[in-house]
Formats: structure tokens, sequence, C-alpha cells
């Protein structure tokens, strides 16, 4: 059994195919433009340095954090005793299911204890100053 269509069902279903390639090709380039425009987590501001260690989270990787707290990677794969070279990319969560599986957040812990240990004391904030009272003009 043959189904017969219309030359006009024909160039109706064409067209739809045509507009749909169109469509996909569209929005492929946008997101293609997008992805390549897109490099990964900025570097921290210059001259702010983060010494709030709460804020280390088991997704971050040694170096991201060794830049974001300015304490080098190499201390902080030592406290691991990690290789730099074979651990780079690995994120917190990652080392710690690998080498500590069954110490929950070991080494989440312990990079925050290194970095607590490797940040310069906290400067002392400057002790205010006395300011003479302003006085009037004798009459």
């Amino acid at each position: 059994m043959t189904s017969h269509t219309s030359p006009g069902q024909r160039r109706l279903v064409i067209g739809f195919i045509a507009i749909g390639i169109l469509f996909t090709a569209f929005f492929g380039m946008r997101a293609f433009h997008a992805f390549r425009k897109f490099n990964g987590h900025p570097p921290p501001p210059p001259g702010k340095v983060e010494t709030d260690v709460e804020l280390i989270r088991d997704w971050m990787t040694v170096p991201f954090i060794s830049r974001t707290y300015q304490v080098p990677p190499e201390v902080i794969f030592e406290a691991l005793n990690l290789s730099p070279q074979k651990d780079h990319e690995k994120s917190l969560k990652e080392l710690n299911e690998e080498y500590y599986p069954d110490q929950d957040g070991y080494v989440l812990n312990l990079v925050k204890d290194t970095i607590l240990a490797h940040q310069p004391p906290p400067t002392p904030a400057s002790a205010p100053t006395a300011v003479s009272p302003l006085t009037a003009p004798a009459p």
C-alpha cells in the first residue's frame, strides 16, 4: 500500500525540514561561540587576598585554592603527601575519595588548616589618632 502525497504537501514538509536545519544551525553556532568565549573561573581580583578558609569547598582544585589564598600549591600538595603532577586537576572531593576513602572530609580540613598556617599574621588596625577639639575664638 503506497501513499501518495500531493506536491504541495511535499513542499511544505521540505520547507519545515529546511527551517529546522536553519534553526538548529543558528542556535548551534551561538552555543559554539559562547563555549569558545568561556574560559573558566576568573582569577581573584588583584591586590585582594582571600583569608576566610570557611569559603573553601570540596569541588575546588588545589591550584584554584592556591591562587585564591596566595599559598604555593607545592605547600598544599606536600601537606597532603600527594604528587602535584598526578593530582593537579582533581578536586578536593576526588582526592579525598581516592586517597582517604574512610575519612570523610579529611582533605578539605587538612587544606583549610594548611592555608591558615601559611597566611601572614593579621596586621593590627592602627590606633585612632586623637583629634584636638574645635575651639571658638575668644571674643
